[in-house]
């Protein structure tokens, strides 16, 4: 099979030509249509691995929104990451229109998977899910933006100024080389809309997302001899197992703080007391602020040692802040629940932190306008290792939703 992102979408599209606002059954019906053209765009992109260092991957699923893009008519530009460790870089591309207001659509194409995950995680359809690998986060959100491009032109709805599309390679890991241009993006855009998933109990769009932060402990203790002298050493391992079960309480989800010891190494070899072991922790919070409090309870529970002798220290790293709701934020979440309702697909609005962080609070950090989350697809089991899908029912919806939106939208 051919790897085009959108193929058919354009075959499928050439019996439309319509006027330059087409109405609301129009565009539903041309969104039925492009259902199916929207699951082969999935499957190209389930089909390449594209995790966050493997820059191989990233560099041929980025060609491969490149020629589509192309296909579309648009000029894409690769945008070089600008962090100091190398990341993948960013495809943009711009949409001119006739109307006033400019509008951003974002999403990323890498994974938080392996290379070779790909064969637990393979592309099929099983009824109503779409099962493969980060299908839910955040293939699908690539998909629902370049099928909506290719609606727009063939609705020929242009009532909008310029939109810019920009799909980053480094999200996952806090995108170091292209919050700038996030941010950026946020300033010079009327409306951002971030494609991450909804969930598929109740469809929703985001209005808040969580602040993410890494803490990092560190436990030096001395190497001796496991089997001849091992009194004579002090276990690094043993201290920090300690440490992380002392600090597995930390979490407070009813005020929005998630902390949760996700990695963790010690040791060299297996005859040898380890002398140092290293563990990481996750932590989400509703704002930056909150992180101030649980760093300092951990920096006293770790003076709490098991194992004499040994060095303990903790460092807690802020990264990714938190997306807060705004008025204008409320106003563009309203206008989408309008637009669903108009035909008969209910969705909530989120105002709360759910513990995801996304690129979507970069674009909020310096924007005058609004910024929306979760315009992509219904989805469940994203950043598991066998049981990620999303929901087709949701294709149509959130195709009208999105090329709605950006026919009506008015800064």
């Amino acid at each position: 099979m051919k790897r085009y992102l959108i193929a058919g979408l354009l075959s499928a599209c050439l019996s439309f030509a319509y006027a330059q606002s087409p109405d609301h059954a129009t565009i539903r019906d041309l969104a039925g249509k492009t259902v199916a053209p929207t699951l082969k765009t999935l499957q190209s992109l389930v089909e390449i691995e594209s995790g966050s260092r493997d820059l191989a991957g990233l560099e041929k699923i980025r060609n491969l929104i490149e020629n589509d893009l192309k296909k579309l008519g648009l000029t894409p530009e690769v945008i070089p990451s600008s962090a100091p460790d190398k990341t993948g870089s960013m495809v943009q591309a711009k949409l001119k229109g006739r109307g006033t207001s400019k509008i951003a659509l974002i999403a990323h194409m890498d994974t938080v998977y392996q290379k070779g995950d790909l064969a637990k995680q393979p592309f099929r359809v099983d009824g109503d899910r779409a099962y493969g690998l980060a299908i839910a986060d955040d293939k699908a959100g690539i998909a629902v933006i370049l099928n909506t491009i290719a609606m727009l032109q063939a609705l020929k709805i242009d009532s909008f100024g310029e939109i810019t599309i920009l799909i980053n390679g480094d999200e996952e890991i806090g995108s170091p080389g292209s919050r700038d241009r996030i941010i950026q993006l946020g300033e010079q855009n009327d409306l951002v809309i971030s494609f991450e998933g909804s969930g598929i109990k109740n469809d929703y769009v985001r209005l808040a997302t969580s602040s993410i932060a890494r803490a990092q402990l560190t436990v030096k203790g001395r190497a001796s001899h496991s089997g001849s002298n091992p009194d004579f050493g002090r276990n690094a391992l043993y201290e920090m197992a300690h440490q992380i079960l002392q600090m597995r309480d930390l979490s407070n989800p009813d005020k929005g703080l998630k902390l949760n010891w996700t990695q963790a190494r010690a040791g060299t070899v297996p005859n040898m007391i380890p002398s140092e072991a290293v563990a990481t922790a996750d932590v989400r919070a509703e704002k930056m602020s909150d992180f101030d409090a649980v760093e300092q309870t951990m920096h006293e529970r770790i003076k709490n040692k098991l194992i004499p002798d040994t060095e303990v220290s903790l460092v807690l790293t802020r990264g990714r802040p938190a997306l807060n709701p705004t008025d204008k934020g409320r106003a563009a979440a309203m206008q989408a629940r309008e637009i669903a309702s108009e035909i008969g697909w209910k969705i909530d609005v989120l105002e709360k932190a759910t513990g995801g962080g996304t690129d979507a609070a970069y674009a909020a950090l310096k924007s005058k306008g609004a910024v929306i989350e979760s315009f992509g697809l219904q989805g469940f089991g994203a950043h598991s290792d066998n049981a990620e899908y999303v929901l087709v029912s949701s294709i149509q919806p959130r195709l009208y939703m999105t090329t709605r939106m950006i026919q009506s939208f008015k800064p």
